[in-house]
């Protein structure tokens, strides 16, 4: 049985501790946070109406509704550990939440069906292997995401399981850790695929290096703290612009793809909290409250917030959310109110409950969940909930 106090976040374990900001009255807070659980179980109930395949047996999710003739039968990896995460959020709401404990076990079980223990070191494929599909390449960034969630649940349920699991997923990420190239020797492949040209990229390395952040916090082994450092040492000496923000990869040749996506900042907001939550030093503070600057001004301007991926934009708000939680700035919890009133008035569609971003595709699986998390974030008390997990 799952605890109620489940704690949000893109592999964030942290509970809110908000302070309501100026001019923001009780009554009105605790108006907003009523809606906020409103729509996050609005939103969820969508979720599981037109994407969960659960009567089937295998618990597992459509990737996009409607369903198109060429796709697979199920939804990929990634999608999967977002309606994951979505999952636990709900389950970490208040007065409701422990209606979710549940489902969050059916995900935990959905998950495990991705694990391909044929491969050395074994990880998670990112579709289905045999029998339920064909299997595929291994995806670091895709392990880093769920080894987070795992680290979630295992915080909650004590299900020892989970953490052996999660410290498994860890081995398979490292050794994609690599000293080429010369020029900026370090970082995390993105794949084992071997149909693209090898990168280093931003979202891998900064994700794990709050996985290890938050295995050191579980296990206090040294090793993950080291590793964390690494990690995020090495993006934020490679990676980062003049301006704050993150660029995407780096190739073999030490070409740099300069584009700019918000969940590679959020990576780094929180695995900087994290340094500071558990080293005390304030450098680390520091830093993490300037990329939030940085990327609030870029995103923040210009609509750039609704042109990103909304699971990228909530994987972003999330890691503020961290941030918050050990230094209290009302601009965060904000920035992300009006991000979601703005998706509920302009996105939605009331029939359904459902999100569409892009009107010429159908619905996708990884938007709804994208929203979940949001709503489910902002719903929570963070007078309640108060302090660190």
């Amino acid at each position: 049985m799952l605890r109620r106090h489940l704690i949000i976040g893109l592999a964030i374990i942290v509970a809110l501790t908000g302070v309501l900001g100026p001019g923001v009255s009780n009554a009105g807070a605790a108006s907003r946070q009523h809606s906020n659980l409103e729509r996050a179980v609005a939103s969820y109930d969508a979720l599981q109406k037109y994407f969960y395949l659960g009567v089937d047996g295998h618990k597992l999710y459509l990737e996009e509704y409607p369903k198109q003739p060429s796709d697979n039968p199920y939804s990929y990896l990634w999608e999967l550990r977002e309606a994951t995460a979505a999952t636990v959020d709900m389950a970490g709401l208040p007065r409701v939440g422990a209606g979710y404990s549940g489902d969050v076990r059916d995900r935990v079980d959905a998950l495990s069906l991705y694990w391909d223990d044929q491969k050395s070191p074994p990880g998670y494929d990112s579709y289905l292997p045999p029998p339920l599909g064909q299997g595929g390449d291994i995806y670091y960034d895709d392990n880093a995401v769920v080894g987070l969630e795992l680290e979630r649940i295992y915080r909650a349920t004590g299900d020892k399981t989970l953490l052996d699991r999660a410290e498994q997923v860890f081995e398979l990420i490292v050794s994609a850790w690599d000293e080429n190239p010369a020029q900026c020797p370090g970082g995390l492949y993105w794949t084992q695929g071997t149909w693209y040209k090898p990168i280093k990229a931003t979202n891998v390395t900064a994700l794990s290096s709050e996985f290890a952040l938050h295995l050191y916090e579980l296990t206090h082994k040294e090793s993950y703290l080291e590793w964390g450092k690494r990690m995020y040492e090495w993006t934020r000496t490679c990676m980062q612009s003049p301006e704050g923000l993150y660029w995407n990869d780096i190739d073999m040749q030490g070409n740099i793809n300069k584009a700019l996506w918000i969940y590679n900042d959020g990576a780094m907001v929180g695995a900087g909290a994290l340094l500071y939550r558990i080293t005390g030093e304030t450098t680390y503070l520091r830093q993490a409250e300037h990329t939030a600057q940085a990327a609030m001004q870029y995103f923040g301007s210009g609509g750039r917030y609704y042109i990103q991926p909304p699971i990228f934009d909530a994987i972003f708000f999330k890691n503020l959310l961290l941030l918050d939680s050990v230094h209290h700035d009302p601009k965060y919890r904000q920035a992300m109110q009006a991000y979601a009133d703005e998706v509920w008035q302009s996105y939605r569609d009331p029939s359904t409950g459902l999100f569409r971003f892009d009107a010429y595709k159908p619905v996708q699986l990884l938007e709804q969940a994208a929203m979940v998390q949001i709503y489910a974030a902002l719903a929570w008390d963070p007078r309640r909930e108060g302090g660190l997990a």
